[in-house]
């Protein structure tokens, strides 16, 4: 099926253009992990590259993955996300993590698999077929002027395009932390659905897991969010 929205998306890309550079932000989109990594390896220092886009453990192609960055007028990196087709093998996303879990930790040290747990959201249950995983979302912390703007909710969307425009899935998702769920950076980043408890992950040296937010889309869902326009999405989000 051939997506179609409601209205076209150029309105979308046009605004969404003129606000990013209106911020001296130019956007950058690739498949090459081996190049996306040196960046992060190099640009990145606070957050690692997360184990799911690490070009040394999984293949990437240009039809199953792809890197968006964005850059200052400098020149300096503040932003990145990228999102990859993840076959389900004609499971459900909870029979597939329930086996696969281990392969979405968190980027940070300390983490012990053997002791940490996937539960299965009720959501997890109902996502099936043609499925993306979006991650790797970061914005520089230290680019205050870029916070509380709502540039956090234009790239956001200038992602998601980006995966409908390739895929067409049936369902997006990701993975949120606890402690940036409750900031409402899903709501930011247009994920209507944002389920706790789905993961747990045991860190050396800590009393308590980490917990982690299931957070999707469908593509209805997506439909909608692109149909808003990104100018109400700005005011909305400052």
């Amino acid at each position: 099926m051939t997506i179609q929205f409601p209205q076209d998306a150029t309105p979308f890309i046009a605004s969404s253009r003129n606000i990013l550079r209106s911020h001296g932000i130019e956007i950058t989109i690739g498949s090459n992990f081996e190049h996306y990594s040196e960046i992060i390896r190099k640009e990145r220092k606070v957050q690692n590259l997360g184990a799911p886009f690490n070009y040394e453990l999984h293949e990437f192609r240009k039809n199953n993955a792809f890197w968006l960055i964005g850059r200052n007028e400098k020149g300096e990196l503040i932003h990145t996300q990228a999102a990859k087709k993840v076959p389900l093998g004609g499971k459900s996303l909870a029979g597939h993590l329930l086996r696969n879990f281990r392969d979405f930790p968190p980027p940070i040290p300390g983490v012990q698999l053997s002791q940490s747990r996937f539960r299965a959201t009720p959501g997890a249950h109902g996502i099936k077929g043609n499925v993306v995983y979006h991650g790797e979302v970061w914005m520089a912390p230290e680019e205050g002027r870029y916070r509380g703007v709502g540039l956090s909710t234009v790239l956001a969307r200038t992602g998601l395009l980006e995966v409908l425009r390739r895929w067409d899935p049936d369902f997006i998702y990701g993975f949120m932390l606890r402690t940036v769920a409750f900031k409402g950076f899903a709501e930011r980043m247009g994920y209507m659905h944002n389920e706790p408890g789905a993961l747990k992950w045991a860190i050396a040296g800590r009393d308590k897991p980490i917990e982690a937010f299931l957070t999707w889309l469908s593509q209805e869902d997506a439909r909608f969010l692109l149909d808003i326009p990104v100018e109400e999405l700005v005011t909305q989000a400052a």
